[in-house]
């Protein structure tokens, strides 16, 4: 039986470790904020606005861009947090390999076909990043690439509707704010 102890334990251990691989990365917005904030901001969504309580949906909240965007590998993360962890990661992990916008039609076409652990973690990726665009977005991104995002999140949620409809009704609200200021 796991106790609160340890499962409390395996999320502060991805949340240190997700530090600890981003800790020199920076997010794109004006403020250049530090890279963890986005994936502490995804396991607050799932658990604060979400409800979720699933150890292995929050860490791979927080986990989500180690293999993408830092040195970690699939085995590294297995050896550390186990297969069902590392399997959410993996299902939400570009391949970096494909050009930009491959990998973004790839987004699209795989969300429907991915767990709904990957889901609820792609759900609420899609709806930090569209808060940070509103908040704060990149200096250099143009109203264009922001309704760009805009419109492409919304195709990648759309295959994962269905999953969470209190968190697809917060992204409906966020892509509704978003139409206002077009």
């Amino acid at each position: 039986m796991t106790t609160t102890n340890q499962v409390s334990g395996v999320f502060v251990k991805a949340v240190a470790f997700a530090s600890d691989k981003h800790r020199n990365q920076r997010r794109k917005d004006a403020d250049a904020s530090p890279y963890i904030n986005h994936p502490i901001a995804l396991a607050n969504i799932l658990a604060n606005e979400g409800g979720i309580t699933e150890v292995a949906v929050l860490c791979a909240a927080v986990l989500h861009d180690t293999i993408e965007d830092t040195q970690t590998t699939d085995a590294e993360l297995r050896q550390i947090f186990g297969e069902a962890i590392t399997s959410i990661v993996l299902e939400v992990t570009d391949d970096k390999n494909l050009d930009k916008a491959t990998r973004k039609q790839k987004q699209i076409e795989h969300a429907p076909h991915i767990s709904r652990e990957a889901k609820l973690v792609k759900l609420a990726d899609k709806i930090s990043n569209l808060r940070d665009i509103l908040s704060s977005p990149p200096a250099d991104w143009p109203a264009e690439r922001k309704k760009d995002y805009f419109d492409w999140a919304s195709k990648v949620v759309d295959g994962v509707r269905g999953v969470h409809p209190e968190l697809e009704t917060v992204f409906d609200g966020l892509i509704a704010r978003h139409s206002e200021f077009r």
